[in-house]
């Protein structure tokens, strides 16, 4: 008797675990690294650090170079980044040939074989370093910015899209339920996906966007809005398939509070008998803008 409850009850137990197996279906690897960072910026030092201020004397010299590094999945092209520095009048200084300079060369992203991603240095006294031209009384104690802008996209997959006609069919996938997705490390983040129905056969994804990377953000070729951001998305798959619209503009998104909702539905209702997963993917484009600074002091010399 002990050995048939025995079996039963491992019976059981392998049946359960089928049962579990088979409704949450095989993992799936993401492709991405992810993360919130895309460009991350910062002066190289200009000289002796004191207290958090860099110190130099009125007849020295120094540099002005931004290391920029790529932390996101999207490689910047030559051209795409453009640094800009503020904060000093460039007529006070010698040496600085220009406030606005871009990158040279490609940026690499982050991957699996190159974990660090790409960098280069944006050098604003490529020649000769810079110097105050005027003689300091005590000190000159400026704060240099620069804006650092890029073009950038960010790409979300979801991996398991359920094409349902007929929701009262219980097998192979679930139409009305939060989704996986897979998101590129970029400041601007897709943050979930929820699938559902607007009729029948009548699919519609709702994926909720954020800017995480504590920047500014609009869409190529418009200016930054001190109201909202903005940016550029389109369905990568099957585009002709889909509408996407966020707050009733097509393919465009206003960002309020650093968040917006972009919606995505079938143009035409699936046909009868329609039962498939695939895998689709959305992509945001836009321009991001950080700011860095640093504290020098130009401190009257000795001689």
């Amino acid at each position: 008797m002990k050995k048939i409850i025995l079996g039963l009850t491992l019976i059981m137990v392998l049946f359960l675990a089928g049962c579990n197996g088979e409704d949450e279906g095989a993992p799936v690897a993401s492709v991405f690294q992810g993360g919130s960072q895309g460009i991350v910026a910062n002066f190289e030092p200009f000289g002796i650090s004191e207290a958090g201020t860099y110190e130099i004397y009125d007849t020295e010299s120094f540099p002005i170079e931004i290391v920029v590094k790529n932390k996101g999945e999207e490689d910047i092209a030559p051209g795409d980044l453009l640094i800009r520095l503020k904060g000093i009048n460039l007529a006070d200084f010698e040496n600085i040939p220009s406030d606005t300079k871009g990158n040279e060369r490609m940026i690499e992203k982050i991957s699996e074989f190159n974990q660090a991603g790409g960098e280069e240095i944006i050098d604003f006294t490529p020649t000769t370093e810079a110097k105050y031209k005027h003689k300091i009384t005590g000190y000159y104690q400026p704060d240099i910015f620069a804006t650092i802008e890029y073009k950038y996209k960010t790409r979300a997959i979801v991996p398991k899209v359920c094409f349902k006609e007929d929701l009262t069919d219980p097998s192979v996938c679930e139409v009305k339920e939060n989704k996986e997705i897979f998101v590129s490390a970029a400041p601007v983040i897709v943050r979930s996906i929820k699938e559902d129905m607007a009729g029948r056969g009548v699919i519609v994804l709702t994926f909720e966007i954020e800017n995480a990377g504590g920047g500014k953000v609009t869409k190529l070729g418009e200016e930054f809005d001190s109201r909202y951001g903005q940016l550029g998305f389109n369905m990568k798959t099957d585009p002709g398939m889909w509408e996407c619209r966020s707050a009733g503009r097509e393919n465009e998104a206003r960002l309020i509070d650093r968040r917006a909702t972009v919606t995505c539905r079938l143009r035409t209702p699936l046909e009868a008998g329609t039962l498939y997963t695939k895998q689709i993917e959305l992509e945001l484009s836009y321009v991001y803008q950080t700011v860095i600074q640093e504290s020098i002091k130009i401190k009257e010399s000795l001689s």
